[in-house]
């Protein structure tokens, strides 16, 4: 079995994994288009790239403990899967500025200053920033293959820090923003509970 979806994954071109990463953005678009969404449009395309964007770093994080605990190797999407994250990220943190703050830098920090959980955001933002621009050949060799781990595993801080930021501007506890979190926590917590096979290197993205 382990093998047969190794076989089928290793069938699978990286461009279809880019390709199915763009339908959550097609959809957004086409419900902007045929006014489908709420009474607060802004706010719904705010929240849904966000909600994207964290739904693909789950993805992201996904890789490692699904090669631990089934052996299928996923790990050649792993960097298609990181940068549609960061994709969604840009896009939210770009409509948040252009619709929401209108361009206005002064209001923003305003903002950020008066809703703390926008800090989260940022903070989260930062670290991904980092993760996409060196998501690259080039970057493994200039920085080792050891110091490119080391600044890769800030996605173990981003990821968490990202579910914080949904969760605290709902200032509300649903339930959906809860089971994100824990998504993570849990993830985060088997790369700890299930250990790395003896004599498999660590894989690049």
């Amino acid at each position: 079995m382990e093998r047969a979806l190794n076989r089928y994954a290793r069938m699978v071109p990286v461009w279809a994994v880019w390709l199915g990463g763009m339908i959550p953005l097609a959809l957004l678009v086409f419900d902007t288009l045929t006014n489908r969404l709420g009474i607060d449009p802004v706010r719904d395309i705010e929240h849904r790239l966000g909600r994207t964007a964290l739904y693909f770093l789950i993805a992201t994080l996904l890789v490692t403990p699904v090669l631990r605990l089934t052996r299928v190797n996923l790990i050649r999407f792993r960097r298609a899967l990181g940068l549609i994250t960061f994709t969604y990220a840009v896009l939210h943190v770009a409509a948040w500025i252009g619709f929401d703050m209108g361009l206005v830098w002064s209001q923003m920090l305003r903002d950020v200053v008066k809703r703390p959980y926008l800090i989260f955001g940022m903070v989260a933002f930062v670290i991904l920033i980092a993760l996409a621009v060196t998501s690259n050949n080039a970057s493994i060799r200039k920085m080792g293959s050891g110091g490119w781990r080391r600044l890769h595993k800030l996605i173990y801080i981003a990821a968490p820090v990202a579910a914080l930021h949904w969760l605290w501007a709902l200032k509300v506890w649903e339930v959906k923003p809860l089971a994100i979190l824990a998504v993570i926590l849990a993830l985060l917590a088997l790369r700890v509970v299930v250990p790395r096979p003896l004599g498999r290197k660590p894989a690049r993205a």
